[in-house]
């Protein structure tokens, strides 16, 4: 184990690269490896800094109307790395655009970013070129493409030639460009959905993603020999928080794979030498269902052959949306010290880490104080009350907004040119999250519980969204006058989406035919494949507020509980479906037995 360089060096991601590439006994040390591919400290700086200067030779001379902003729109490759490096030596911002965007969406994230160069995923470049018309700061000859399928002559459009033939061969060393960086530096904008239009665009500067880097690495002790894994995609912040930066901060290394893979993690966990893995969402429940087909039921023969695997140094995971009776067994199977389930946002101006000596099911201690939960009337609610059996007697009371009462907004620092957002997110002294949750009280000490989103928003896989968003896409069907979307208990993870709809007069539901429609939104519309809806409703009409708005509060309530739902019309689908099914009380008594393995029956009664 070998300390890295950190006191002396400043918060400014160059910076800080420059001084691992500099440092003697990290400097030949793997710093990425994707694949059979892998670069050292060293050859991760020059990477970064040929990049660095190419952009510059690409965007220079820059201003207010011709900003040095540069968007990506890529899957997990080194490139992607050495992109957001050479934007952090050049002094620009990257814009991380969501690979599941398509067609208006995906033009109007690239244009309202103002980005003039757009770096595109060779695999994913057809969706740009259906839109390239549309795009109306990026010029044409700066659409620039990374050669991932291997198959196609990219002419002058591939990254890699462009940046030998105008800068420097791969492998030459430059001197870091001659550029003022400051810590408080805009270094890269990352999305996430907003509750009307576009998705919103958060930004992050150089202090803030190394403090995140020092922060996550501390709490899990790395240090150079940390090997950590992101499957996860780098554009957002869960992989490039929790995965890429902790691994900078200590000068160990990260290994990746272009996308999630169950079936793949535990042979790139063996064949990387992985120690901490980051993750989001239900891959913790689809992991230990690969595991599960590999090797039956059989504990002790997964226990000898993963766990005690002499190539598993896995020792830490951490993420969020797991279930604890998956956190449990993962693990078991996996022979981990600890699984860190937290709660944060990549606003980040609130989180917490749960450790193993931790309430069951929550999210951590508070360690804040500013932290509150706040009701509908901006008052601080109670802790919860449990009975014998840990059911919390006040919910009513205790569930409300998870907030940070504060003159300040901490690591949160605002929304990419969405003032609008801003005030919307912290106002009167408050920062809003948009969560729900409740606090149970042990002698002093504050625990955190996670309660789902608010009615705006949906929460699946660790990515939040708009309701209103999906609700739009469902109204496009033709037979449907009106829908509404909102988030649904789901067994192993965040939520689960469930739309309402009400049909046009003397339309019949056709459950193959609206399943692909939104099959057809997702691959040819502007349809993330998150927003599908997983469960539907027919109603003959909703209920409104006084302001004539879609009562959604009360379908979330009863959500597909069928005891709740006499003579309603329900119907859902699961992994593999090519069509809706009915769900009956059969289906929720059978959903119903997950929910309690999962320890999460209580999901299903509230209300």
């Amino acid at each position: 184990m070998t300390s890295a360089p950190q006191s002396s060096v400043p918060l400014i991601l160059g910076a800080q690269i420059d001084a691992r590439a500099e440092h003697p006994e990290i400097a030949d040390r793997q710093a990425i490896r994707h694949g059979d591919r892998i670069w050292t400290w060293r050859q991760f700086r020059d990477e970064s800094v040929r990049v660095a200067h190419f952009l510059r030779a690409r965007l220079e001379p820059t201003g207010s109307s011709k900003p040095g902003h540069v968007a990506m729109l890529m899957e997990n490759h080194p490139e992607l790395l050495s992109l957001y490096a050479g934007c952090g030596y050049a002094g620009y911002t990257l814009f991380g655009v969501n690979t599941g965007l398509r067609g208006d969406a995906l033009a109007g994230v690239i244009n309202e970013s103002l980005s003039r160069l757009l770096v595109v995923d060779e695999r994913l470049f057809p969706e740009v070129e259906k839109l390239q018309d549309r795009l109306e700061h990026v010029a044409a000859e700066n659409i620039l493409v990374v050669a991932t399928a291997g198959a196609n002559d990219l002419g002058a459009r591939e990254l890699e030639d462009c940046v030998a033939s105008e800068i420097a061969a791969h492998g030459v060393s430059l001197d870091t460009p001659s550029v003022d960086v400051d810590p408080t530096d805009n270094l890269i904008v990352i999305y996430t959905s907003g509750t009307t239009g576009l998705p919103k665009g958060i930004n992050n500067n150089h202090l803030k993603l190394n403090a995140i880097g020092l922060r996550v690495a501390s709490l899990m002790g790395l240090d150079s020999d940390s090997v950590g894994y992101a499957c996860m995609p780098l554009f957002h912040s869960n992989a490039l928080f929790l995965g890429f930066q902790p691994a900078l901060w200590v000068g160990g290394s990260l290994s990746m794979r272009e996308r999630f893979s169950a079936s793949n993690f535990v042979a790139d966990v063996l064949r990387y030498g992985v120690t901490y893995w980051n993750y989001v969402g239900e891959p913790v429940h689809y992991i230990l269902g690969a595991i599960r087909k590999d090797y039956g039921d059989d504990e002790e023969r997964i226990v000898a052959e993963v766990a005690n695997h002499p190539d598993n140094h896995l020792r830490y995971a951490l993420g969020n949306g797991a279930a604890p009776p998956d956190i449990d067994m993962f693990s078991h199977w996996l022979g981990l010290e600890d699984m860190f389930e937290l709660y944060g946002s990549t606003e980040a101006a609130i989180s917490t880490f749960r450790k193993k000596a931790d309430p069951r099911g929550s999210v951590g201690e508070i360690t804040d104080p500013q932290l509150k939960i706040l009701n509908e009337q901006g008052q601080e609610c109670p802790p919860a009350e449990l009975d014998r059996d840990g059911k919390m007697r006040n919910y009513a009371d205790a569930v409300g907004e998870i907030c940070r009462v504060a003159e300040d907004t901490a690591l949160f620092q605002g929304y990419y040119g969405d003032e609008e957002a801003n005030r919307s997110k912290y106002r009167e002294g408050v920062y809003h999250s948009g969560d729900l949750g409740h606090i149970q009280r042990i002698g002093e000490t504050r625990y955190l519980f996670f309660d789902g989103r608010t009615d705006d928003w949906i929460r699946k896989d660790g990515e939040n969204f708009s309701a209103a968003q999906v609700a739009r896409r469902l109204q496009e069907h033709p037979g449907v006058v009106l829908a509404a979307a909102y988030g649904v208990p789901c067994a192993v993870s965040d939520e689960l989406v469930m739309g309402a709809l009400k049909l046009r007069s003397g339309t019949r539901f056709d459950p193959k035919a609206f399943f692909d429609f939104c099959e057809h939104e997702v691959t040819h519309g502007g349809m993330d494949r998150k927003w599908f809806p997983d469960f539907l409703r027919i109603v003959d009409e909703f209920e409104y507020t006084q302001t004539q708005k879609v009562l959604v509060r009360n379908l979330k309530q009863v959500h597909y509980d069928v005891r709740r739902l006499e003579g309603v019309e329900l119907f859902w689908r699961t992994r593999g479906d090519d069509a809706y099914r009915p769900f009956g009380a059969e289906d929720f008594e059978k959903l119903r037995k997950d929910f309690e393995a999962a320890e999460r029956a209580d999901l299903l009664d509230r209300g």
